[in-house]
């Protein structure tokens, strides 16, 4: 049965098409490096595998959390000059970062398009030091879990959001299954992971600290009251949110800033990216435990974030706005050229916005506002304002906007 489950598992993940694939391949025919960044168990080595087939040149696999792969480079100027030819593909690349400045003296030695492919773990900016050395020579996309758009078809929204887009939780046989597999994964990334990213970071502390962090989904993040609860210096602390969003857990969505004589809120609103990881945190069992806890409503809003976020891209910045004095909207997507959007995220099919919206709506002026809402078309709440359901705004809406 479990061999059978895995088959499937498999025929799924090859079936369901990655929205960075094509871009991948485009920059492979222009860039020298290619790397593919994003957390563990999400599909980068599948990618690269299906990657291989597509290779107008012959391959090379090397997986560095293979102890033969890594004794292979024992030596590696060496071994990787005797295989010039061929497009080097280096999985979780973060277990050997003083490759980098070699792979740039052998890019620099003999630029051509697809030289090396590298697929890590953690963003550039937690090994920094060894990633600038390949600055214009590497194109960098993320991978991040199933989205929505993604799995369209193969699982229904409700179990997206409440399993979240790893592909063994989303596609596991049950929500038994689901939620062992990410226990697990939260047990090897604090024992394993940040260890082979050379951090040395109590076990306990920094599970202790995303049980906390979990409970805060959706709110905003004041350091020094955190510091305070988690006994942690806020310096020690900032250290462990920045590996945490560098291991692509969570995300800290920066206030909308603009010039006003009403105080603004300055401090980041924290969501975590998967919303499958924040319910095994919070002991949410399935969708039913879900509908009836306190934080359904924070995990949906953080669920709509993150979709909107993985499908419109770099398109946009995204914000969110509040002032002290309560007007406040769950997201703003703005342009350097000024145009904005105004996004307030309801769970109801019969959505009212507060006078904290309209209130944000004043002082933005933004050129869209919207209430995202889990299903249906898209129709006018009143001359301005539009009501959508999540996927219909995410393949119809977002895209003309």
């Amino acid at each position: 049965m479990l061999v059978l489950y895995y088959h499937i598992y498999f025929y799924l993940c090859t079936m369901i098409k990655r929205h960075i694939t094509e871009n991948v391949k485009r920059a492979l025919t222009a860039f020298p490096i290619v790397g593919i960044l994003g957390p563990r168990q999400v599909g980068k080595t599948t990618l690269a595998r299906q990657l291989e087939q597509d290779m107008g040149k012959p391959t090379l696999f090397l997986d560095l959390e293979r102890s033969s792969d890594r004794q292979k480079l024992a030596q590696p100027e060496l071994f990787l000059s005797q295989h010039r030819d061929k497009c080097v593909i280096i999985d979780e690349i973060q277990n050997m970062p003083e490759l980098m400045p070699l792979l740039r003296w052998l890019v620099d030695q003999q630029r051509e398009p697809a030289r090396f492919v590298l697929t890590g773990s953690s963003t550039p900016e937690l090994i920094r030091n060894n990633t600038e050395t390949l600055a214009g020579r590497i194109a960098y996309f993320e991978l991040t879990p199933f989205s929505l758009t993604e799995i369209n078809g193969v699982k229904s929204m409700y179990e997206h959001w409440f399993r979240g887009g790893f592909p063994l939780s989303l596609l596991a046989e049950s929500d038994e299954i689901s939620r062992m597999w990410v226990e697990n994964f939260i047990d090897t990334y604090l024992q394993r992971d940040l260890r082979s990213l050379g951090y040395d970071i109590s076990t306990p502390a920094m599970d202790r600290l995303l049980r906390v962090l979990a409970s805060l989904h959706g709110n905003i993040l004041h350091l020094q009251d955190l510091s305070n609860a988690m006994n942690v210096g806020t310096k020690t602390l900032s250290k462990y949110l920045d590996i945490l969003e560098g291991s692509f857990l969570i995300h800290r969505l920066q206030p909308f800033f603009i010039n006003t004589t009403k105080r603004l809120v300055r401090s980041p609103k924290l969501y975590f990216r998967d919303t499958g990881l924040l319910h095994s945190l919070l002991q949410i069992k399935d969708l039913t435990n879900l509908h009836g806890s306190i934080f359904h409503g924070l995990s949906w809003e953080g669920y709509v974030v993150e979709q909107i976020m993985l499908s419109a891209g770099k398109v946009w910045q995204y914000d969110f706005y509040r002032t002290h004095g309560g007007a406040e909207t769950d997201l703003v997507l703005s342009q350097p050229g000024g145009k904005k959007a105004v996004i307030e995220i309801k769970y109801s099919v019969d959505p009212k916005p507060s006078r904290g919206f309209y209130e944000s709506i004043e002082d933005l002026k933004p050129d869209y506002q919207y209430i995202i809402i889990p299903e249906g078309d898209a129709w006018m709440r009143n001359e301005r304002q539009k009501v959508s359901g999540l996927a219909h705004f995410l393949l119809h809406e977002l895209p003309s906007l």
